[in-house]
């Protein structure tokens, strides 16, 4: 039996990372690796590029802010409606990318709910960087809040009560000890939620538009690029995944290279 369900689990798993591998190690198989840097020197790749990074940023930068005390107020806060509120910060992850993105334009288009509004003060939203921010922040809100919100409820409620005694207030629990503590968690649930943004197509091509040194990010050129050259397409999205690694990588070490700091100074 024993062996019998070895045999299943390492089945399982090798099916398992085939099937995830597979697609990825196709693309570098077809990209060289000199192919692959010529690229970044293509105008249609390097106007895609500096689109991404700048309004994955931006959007990234304004999930933290408002997303990581909300999270906190979350995850430390029992009250009524609690479920709903965690519902409404989950239905991004459930909505299709299309619904997503007619929703934003319902919202914030030249003729949406608040387009009257915002057209009287002179802003105009739809089919400029804005509105990729805007895309980009709302389908990743939710990968970022939820991780947030679980990363606060590992932090065990003691050291809270601890910290009080000691007389710190509000401020400074939050700063000196859920922020240190959580930076783990918080650190992949970034990382989960800048990959995702820096990914986003749905809602970005139906909000945004596709304009080529405008709204045009990585995903959007991809697609652009497939009918008319598939080796950049190809060329374009090995970078995509070469930049989301480097992310995850990177997002997730650093808190918990952080964390391990805060430990140690404790514990001496």
């Amino acid at each position: 039996m024993r062996a019998s369900f070895a045999a299943a689990v390492a089945a399982a798993t090798a099916i398992a990372f085939a099937f995830l591998l597979l697609p990825i190690v196709a693309i570098f198989l077809r990209v060289p690796v000199g192919h692959l840097f010529a690229q970044l020197g293509d105008d249609v790749t390097r106007d895609a590029l500096v689109v991404s990074l700048k309004t994955s940023a931006i959007a990234h930068a304004c999930v933290v802010l408002v997303g990581t005390p909300v999270a906190y107020l979350l995850a430390r806060r029992r009250f009524p409606g609690r479920a709903v509120v965690l519902t409404l910060v989950e239905l991004p992850l459930v909505l299709p990318p299309a619904v997503a993105g007619i929703g934003l334009l319902a919202a914030f288009g030249r003729f949406g709910l608040l387009g009257g509004q915002l057209n009287a003060l002179g802003v105009r939203i739809g089919f400029t960087q804005t509105a990729v921010v805007l895309a980009v922040a709302f389908v990743e809100s939710p990968f970022y809040v939820r991780g947030a919100v679980a990363a606060f409820e590992g932090v065990h409620e003691s050291l809270f009560a601890a910290a009080r005694t000691l007389g710190a207030g509000p401020w400074r629990v939050f700063l000196r000890v859920a922020l240190p503590l959580a930076a783990a968690g918080l650190g992949a649930a970034s990382a989960l939620a800048l990959a995702r943004g820096l990914g986003e197509f749905g809602a970005t091509i139906m909000f945004a538009g596709s304009l080529r040194g405008v709204t045009q990010t990585l995903p959007l050129a991809v697609y652009a690029e497939f009918d008319v050259n598939f080796d950049v397409a190809l060329a374009v999205s090995a970078l995509l995944v070469v930049i989301s690694a480097a992310l995850l990588v990177t997002l997730k070490w650093l808190p918990s290279a952080s964390t391990s700091r805060f430990r140690f100074a404790t514990s001496s």
